[in-house]
């Protein structure tokens, strides 16, 4: 393997400014209003044509938003698009009642490159409604390669361009209809300086040697997909650790299965139909009858008693499980145990997490990138687990080196992480309780 690419410290670091940006200590030029006016949203498909040839006839970047209502809906759809291209200006279209009607505005958007602030959020949404990029540029990633400490929209566009974005309405019911004057001035807004931050952005990564991580880094986004779902997803209800028994988790279990399925079907986020806090009582409870049930916090509301036959059912399949199908009151791991554990059981492991974390820390302060962006923590403890010192006993350090780079590639490392993180790793891995087997 070559030797990395370090970026040197003046290079890398985050105090330079881009042409645009504010001066340190000058103030921010507030954004209003969208230039040109703001636009009338797009719903019907005769619209949806039109905009699509207004924005085939722009040219470069399209920078893409979009606007969930997550906390007020169980799906993550989109409820708005923004759109905006250089002559062409800003495209706001309504997604549900054209969604079988998007495909004159996909030919054109397809493939271009997408210009979007934490990318990973909105793409798969829009992908949903068959909107995929050809290439991306995240403005929320590049600001956390570049070493910013603060990477919201607001803070990056304050910074590069010296313009202040206005607090909006991004944590609101955007399923509502019609959707307020001021929250679409707010949301076309948020489309429009984000090519000329891509622009800016680009110049800082650019001056600090980081513009090939950043496209790695991007194209790695763009074909991610969406996330896999977790498995017991149940087991992330709040106040769950304050319950003891397998039986307690098992109520836990089926309350939150019945409250998933009533969320799903009416597509309400699971938190409306019954707060988290509802079900850890009434599995704490173990409430025997509708009165009972009613009788405990959140239950004897209105809202709730037309649904406690349906809770109740739920407690009793929990009291009728036999032990044998009973969840474990630890969460069986598929990888290695938490980090916490490693000192007791596996000393030598713990130790060798202890000098990863300390040569990858050192080294994000050297380039300037946060450490969760050089590797991503699973794959750091999963190498220091499954790693036995023994079976690497007589081994140089490039030998080892090359074992932790082939050991990145499984874990999905890119390429520019492999080459900075691997020689690091590889010292880690190779310190003290090298030729030690443990237990």
């Amino acid at each position: 393997m070559s030797e990395p690419s370090v970026p040197s410290p003046e290079s890398a670091a985050p105090e330079s400014t881009s042409p645009g940006s504010s001066s340190p200590g000058s103030a921010a030029v507030p954004l209003l209003v969208p230039s040109g006016g703001l636009p009338e949203v797009v719903d019907t498909p005769r619209a949806v044509a039109e905009a699509a040839a207004r924005l085939a006839g722009g040219t470069g970047p399209l920078a893409v938003d979009a606007e969930r209502a997550s906390g007020f809906r169980y799906s993550n759809r989109a409820y708005l698009l923004q759109f905006r291209r250089a002559g062409a200006g800003t495209v706001l279209v309504d997604p549900i009642p054209v969604a079988d009607d998007l495909a004159p505005l996909a030919a054109v958007v397809n493939p271009l490159e997408w210009v979007l602030h934490s990318a990973d959020q909105d793409l798969p949404g829009m992908a949903d409604l068959g909107l995929r990029p050809a290439s991306l540029f995240d403005t929320e990633l590049a600001g956390r390669l570049a070493g910013f400490d603060r990477v919201g929209l607001a803070a990056v566009v304050e910074r590069l361009l010296g313009l202040e974005l206005q607090k909006g309405h991004g944590a609101d019911d955007w399923s509502r209809r019609p959707l307020p004057e001021s929250w679409l001035n707010y949301a076309a807004l948020d489309v429009e300086v984000l090519v000329e931050l891509r622009d800016a952005m680009a110049a800082e990564l650019d001056s600090q040697g980081k513009t090939d991580w950043a496209a790695q880094e991007f194209e790695h986004i763009r074909l991610a997909g969406p996330p896999k779902p977790k498995p017991d997803r149940w087991r992330r209800t709040s106040q769950i650790h304050s319950l003891k028994s397998p039986r307690q988790l098992a109520a836990v279990r089926e309350l939150w299965r019945a409250r998933d399925e009533i969320a799903a079907r009416r597509d309400i986020a699971p938190g409306r139909i019954l707060p988290d806090s509802a079900i850890t009582a009434a599995a704490a409870a173990n409430p025997m009858s509708v009165d009972a049930l009613r009788a405990l916090p959140v239950f004897g509301g209105p809202r709730q008693r037309r649904s406690s036959r349906v809770w109740l059912q739920a407690l009793d399949r929990a009291r009728s499980l036999p032990d044998s199908e009973l969840p474990p009151v630890t969460q069986p791991f598929t990888g290695p145990p938490p980090a916490g554990r490693w000192a007791r059981k596996h000393p030598e492991a713990a130790d060798r997490l202890a000098a990863a974390r300390a040569g990858l820390s050192a080294l994000g302060e050297q380039v300037r990138v946060p450490v969760e962006n050089l590797l991503t923590p699973e794959v750091v403890r999963r190498l220091c687990w499954d790693f036995v010192p023994a079976d690497h006993a007589g081994e140089n350090l490039d030998d080892l080196t090359a074992f932790v780079d082939a050991s990145l590639v499984a874990g999905d490392a890119r390429p520019w992480q492999r080459q900075l993180t691997a020689p690091v790793l590889a010292t880690a891995l190779g310190g003290p309780t090298a030729g030690r087997r443990h237990p």
